[in-house]
């Protein structure tokens, strides 16, 4: 990257050092300025991506940011996103941002309220909790935000900005699902005033992310984005869903383009029309991400390139194993699982009919299966079954080609031994991410 004058990434660092050491961020405020009177605006972001790379945690950096949206406002606020097609994706992020900064309103309102009576009304309690349930959909923007923005991002090398835009936005999620999860529990005054503090900070915070990508994250993207690469984004897009009703079809006159087949290099007509923190990113020399997913004698997928080698070594790393019979009901495919030893396979089963890997006693039933799976009357069927001293369960599914064609039949077994026996065991060990 470009090269920053050391005397002004250490005094960013004072900062982080300080806000570290507990110091207020009010506290801050001016010596902030002053740093801010050496350090230009753009400065801080490829400050920023510096850190990364130099180990210091995002969430540290995340700190940084609070003051950075503060002080950078009325800079920030002079720059518009205008010419968005309807029916863009860009245009309906932007959409989901004016709902989301509606709700963040209305939270924010409903628990000024709250704070602001001697004696908590449960009326205005309960919608304030309705209002954090509401928000709960803001997840879906971020996770395409993260997943479809971002990787184009990466591509040109530009990491920073992602890394902490997403450490802010998870902030958020879990903060609003804590508030949440206390709002539930919450039956007296002094838990119902913590909720509402909780809920005025996620209104803020809320806000603010609203404010970064409509003035600095959108207007970058715009500039920097091919048309081949908003339609991939809005083919995807259309699988997540959006929070708004999409009443127009941007259509696309170019074809999709993947993160992995953009040239990451920026052309200085490009250039011109970034904002400022962008286009400093863009001048510095930054590490482009050239790599290649594409390898040679690789297994072209729907959703990916793997070489046969890693295929098989891939399903022999699965907690499960498959057999697979084609539309004439012949056996053509099987998985070994190092982790789970099902039922006894070995290659002769291959060119064998379905039915006669079963006993006979079960052969009526399992034709009974497969013909409702051909004719589409079932989704799959599940049975659950005893090896030994373990407990498996099978998942017989049709195997359907896009057009909806009926290609064969799945067989899928695993073995649930412990979460049957031990569910208040497995419980514990269940993480929310």
């Amino acid at each position: 990257m470009s090269n920053i004058g050391g005397h002004k990434v250490e005094l960013v660092k004072s900062l982080l050092r300080a806000i570290h050491e507990g110091t207020r961020p009010e506290e801050l405020s001016t010596r902030f300025r002053e740093v801010l009177s050496e350090v230009s605006p753009a400065e801080i972001v490829l400050i920023e991506q510096q850190l990364v790379r130099e180990g210091v945690p995002v969430g540290e950096i995340l700190k940084l940011c609070d003051l950075h949206v503060q002080l950078f406002g009325e800079y920030l606020a002079s720059r518009e996103l205008s010419g968005v097609p309807r029916g863009h994706p860009l245009d309906l992020l932007i959409r989901e941002n004016e709902l989301i900064s509606k709700l963040a309103e209305v939270l924010g309102l409903y628990a000024s309220a709250v704070l602001g009576s001697p004696r908590v009304e449960r009326e205005v309690f309960e919608q304030l909790r309705r209002v954090l349930h509401d928000l709960r959909s803001i997840r879906l923007h971020y996770r395409k935000v993260q997943m479809l923005i971002f990787p184009y991002l990466e591509r040109r090398g530009i990491v920073a900005v992602p890394r902490v835009l997403w450490g802010r936005e998870d902030q958020v999620v879990v903060k609003i699902r804590e508030a949440i999860q206390l709002a539930e529990k919450a039956v007296d005054d002094q838990t119902s005033r913590e909720v509402a503090r909780r809920a005025l900070e996620i209104s803020r915070e809320v806000a603010e992310l609203v404010f970064r990508e409509n003035r600095v994250l959108f207007p970058a993207v715009w500039a920097l984005f091919t048309e081949g690469e908003w339609a991939a984004i809005a083919e995807i897009a259309r699988e997540f869903g959006y929070l708004v009703p999409v009443d127009v079809e941007w259509v696309p006159s170019a074809r999709p383009v993947l993160p992995y087949e953009v040239s990451p290099e920026i052309g200085r007509e490009v250039l011109e029309r970034l904002p400022p923190e962008f286009r400093q990113l863009a001048l510095a020399r930054l590490e482009h991400d050239t790599y290649s997913v594409r390898k040679e004698g690789d297994l072209e997928l729907s959703t990916g390139f793997l070489k046969p080698e890693e295929f098989e070594a891939i399903l022999s790393s699965l907690p499960l194993e498959i057999t697979y019979a084609d539309e004439n009901d012949r056996v053509r495919f099987y998985s070994r699982s190092r982790l789970l030893k099902g039922f006894a396979r070995s290659k002769t089963i291959l060119g064998r009919r379905l039915l006669f890997c079963h006993p006979p006693r079960l052969e009526a039933m399992v034709k009974n299966v497969v013909e409702r799976l051909k004719r589409g009357e079932v989704e799959y069927r599940e049975y659950w079954t005893r090896q030994g001293d373990r407990i498996l369960r099978v998942v017989v599914a049709p195997v359907r080609g896009r057009d909806g064609r009926y290609l064969g039949t799945l067989e899928v077994v695993e073995d649930l031994t412990e979460v049957v026996r031990n569910p208040e065991e497995v419980m514990k060990r269940v993480l929310v991410l």
